[in-house]
């Protein structure tokens, strides 16, 4: 399915509550309509923590950088960070893009993944039962020029057999437009898995097609977070400021659902799509549990409940 830019704008206020003034029905009304929701302050208790782990992961990766592996991604250091070609005339030839922090490796991350109020948000959105899809992740802009990521769709690199997983981006420092704030296209979860291309910054769409005017910028404080569905295009712009600029982001989904194509270069993708029908929720890991209950379905897909 193609589709255009729309015409019609989205107020960021359209799509904002505070944690404070919290409506869950609402919440949930304004994810459903525009594949996304800010929620100011929902995740402050956990930014200092969070923050310094993030940091402190960023200085473990660069000391490791000489020990880094090259993948069709860019570098992998040892730690699990990924690093990309850096702007010109930056004091490395490399810069980092995603930090190597996960649940495993910071109980900060694994507490705010297991957020109350944000469990109870995802609750209205997924249904009782809920599983974290992945480890959770962290990109980091580097200050002076830190790398854009194109307006794209996470589905475009995990593509899932049902309603896919439920970002939440957060600030860990103000986000402005000199720092690289998200943005976000409200509406585009509605237009299907659309066409991206291979970008300086992997897959992305093409910026023909959907340049940045066609997507609301959303700027925030340390601890405002964004939900986001993973069809929902996004994307954020160079880091100009003299410091860097952090996010993490955890993602969640029904415990039934999985991926159906994983990729990060239109090439890969294009072979994980041949495969698609093969794909089985029994051949993926399953996430840990934070709200609910999984029950057990075997390969044919019986479900036995178990006591309650």
């Amino acid at each position: 399915m193609e589709a255009h830019p729309p015409e019609t704008r989205v107020a960021v206020e359209d799509l904002s509550t505070s944690v404070e003034e919290m409506d869950l029905k609402r919440a949930a009304a304004v994810y459903r309509e525009h594949g996304c929701l800010v929620v100011r302050g929902l995740m402050k208790p956990h930014i200092a923590a969070l923050a310094t782990d993030i940091a402190a992961t960023v200085d473990q990766s660069i000391a490791l950088l000489d020990r880094a592996e090259r993948r069709p991604e860019g570098w992998v250091s040892p730690n699990g960070s990924l690093f990309i070609p850096a702007p010109a005339g930056y004091k490395r030839d490399r810069q980092i893009m995603t930090v190597g922090i996960s649940y495993q490796t910071s109980a900060a991350f694994l507490r705010a993944a297991m957020d109350p109020t944000a469990l109870d948000i995802l609750e209205t959105i997924l249904g009782p039962n809920i599983e974290l899809f992945g480890n959770g992740q962290s990109l980091v802009k580097e200050p002076v020029g830190g790398h854009p990521k194109h307006l794209h769709q996470d589905s475009a690199y995990f593509e899932h057999r049902y309603e896919g997983p439920v970002a939440i981006l957060t600030y860990v420092v103000d986000t402005d437009l000199v720092n690289g704030a998200l943005h976000v296209v409200p509406g585009s979860h509605q237009f299907g898995q659309l066409r991206h291309v291979d970008t300086f910054s992997h897959l992305g769409l093409d910026e023909d097609e959907w340049p940045w005017e066609a997507a609301l910028p959303i700027v925030g404080q340390a601890g405002d977070s964004i939900f986001f569905n993973v069809k929902t295009i996004h994307g954020s712009k160079q880091n100009h400021s003299n410091t860097p600029r952090p996010v993490f982001i955890i993602r969640y989904r029904r415990p039934d659902d999985y991926a159906v194509v994983r990729a990060t270069t239109t090439a890969n993708r294009a072979e994980a799509e041949k495969r698609a029908r093969q794909a089985r929720r029994e051949n993926e890991p399953q996430g840990l549990m934070v709200r609910g209950f999984r029950p057990y379905a075997d390969p044919d897909g019986v479900e036995a409940d178990g006591p309650r």
